[in-house]
């Protein structure tokens, strides 16, 4: 058998990845006009899009360590807390440079997964693109991702 071995990045996601998840679904929650985080596989696509070669190792960085500042502004309390006290921490996060970028990154990471073609993961059922009375270009992808 050969054991896969797990990367420096794989390790450090499953980490922070029940926070990636809480405010993913913080921000695409259950019952809303568009769907769900959790509906749509939003933190699956994220790691496999940032797994991939093709993906900047910067903003690779940058999305793992706002999770982890997150969840030390929050003393470790973030995946326990309210929605109401999510909202807030999540808020006040906001109002800082480095938290204000790093919401923005991951509302749009996660859009990339709910509007992009049901191929890559997300999307599932074209739910995103109905949503939205719209749909993807043409030609549809053949493959998940372009070989470089």
């Amino acid at each position: 058998m050969q054991a896969k071995e797990i990367s420096a990045f794989e390790k450090i996601f499953v980490e922070v990845e029940p926070i990636l998840i809480a405010v993913q679904e913080h921000m695409f929650p259950e019952g809303g006009k568009l769907p769900s985080a959790r509906s749509m596989n939003a933190t699956a696509f994220l790691f496999e899009t940032m797994i991939h070669k093709s993906f900047d190792k910067d903003i690779k960085a940058f999305v793992l360590e706002g999770a982890k500042e997150l969840e030390k502004r929050e003393k470790g309390r973030f995946l326990s807390m309210t929605e109401k006290e999510k909202e807030i921490a999540l808020r006040d996060y906001e109002e800082t440079n480095y938290g204000g970028s790093w919401l923005s990154r991951i509302m749009t990471l996660t859009m990339e997964g709910l509007f992009s073609d049901p191929i890559y993961g997300s999307n599932i059922k074209e739910a995103g693109w109905q949503a939205l009375s719209s749909y993807g270009g043409f030609p549809r992808p053949k493959t998940r991702y372009i070989e470089l």
